[in-house]
């Protein structure tokens, strides 16, 4: 018994923690101080490495990518690993691009964990999707133009048959909705045919990439023309497609900054 109780008392503790979009000045405090105080950290490919850099020099990190359409490490492994080093009584974090949350896996591994009898903490952080519209000065919501938002992946589980688009637009043109798209550069051209069942072409979209980082890049477009402009711009994953008439608050906020330049 005493041996049993040792054991269980020198399990360590795990963080999942959104690292956010990529600029460390959007990391929240509490998640700072825990990738500062972590002794294994793993570590996602979308994370920066600016936010990378804030762990401990003594602290052990371990990649395991995890990048749309790219190889990435099974999820089965890192779950044995964050396992393996809380019993082993270290400080784990697993640092997740965004939110652990929304579209990050968390459910699973809090669900795994937890079943191993690993008591773990979700550390929040801002989603790409909010960050990246919020870059370029235009909300996600608007009182007159969209009373709610659906974050959606455009990458569907194998074997799952994904999201019914057309279901989709109609929800969205009548309940006045935001869509934001993580995952969906690579099915542009479907996504884009099949919410035009539903909504008209000229809805603007914006599509923005790695958003929040110093080498972010944007355009902004209508559904009609969506798939068209992701080809012509050459943009690629990770990227961010909004779709709903706040996008028009893009060009509002291009217009107030040519004022005050002006001013």
């Amino acid at each position: 018994m005493k041996d049993i109780e040792k054991t269980l008392g020198n399990v360590g503790k795990v963080s999942l923690v959104g690292a956010g979009p990529g600029d460390p000045e959007l990391l929240t405090l509490k998640a700072a101080r825990a990738i500062e105080a972590a002794t294994v950290l793993l570590v996602d490919d979308l994370v920066s490495d600016a936010i990378v850099a804030l762990a401990s020099p003594r602290a052990r990190i371990v990649h395991v990518g995890k990048r749309g359409g790219c190889k990435s490490t099974p999820q089965a492994f890192i779950e044995k690993l964050m396992i393996m080093a809380a019993r082993e009584g270290e400080t784990v974090v697993r640092l997740k691009g965004g939110d652990p949350f929304i579209f990050g896996r968390g459910g699973e591994e809090v669900e795994h964990l937890r079943a191993q009898g690993i008591d773990v903490q979700v550390i929040n952080g801002i989603t790409a999707g909010l960050a990246g519209l919020t870059s370029l000065g235009a909300p996600l919501t608007h009182r007159e133009y969209a009373h709610g938002v659906i974050f959606i992946t455009g990458h569907a589980k194998p074997g799952d048959a994904g999201t019914d688009w057309k279901a989709l637009a109609a929800t969205a043109r009548d309940a006045k909705l935001t869509l934001v798209i993580y995952m969906g550069v690579s099915g542009a051209a479907r996504i884009q045919a099949e919410l035009l069942s539903g909504l008209p072409a000229g809805t603007p979209v914006a599509v923005i990439q790695r958003a929040s980082l110093p080498d972010q890049r944007h355009a902004v477009t209508t559904l009609g023309e969506l798939h068209a402009t992701i080809q012509r711009e050459h943009l690629a994953s990770p990227s961010i497609i909004v779709v709903g008439d706040v996008v028009r608050g893009v060009a509002a906020a291009r217009q107030s900054a040519a004022h005050r330049r002006a001013a």
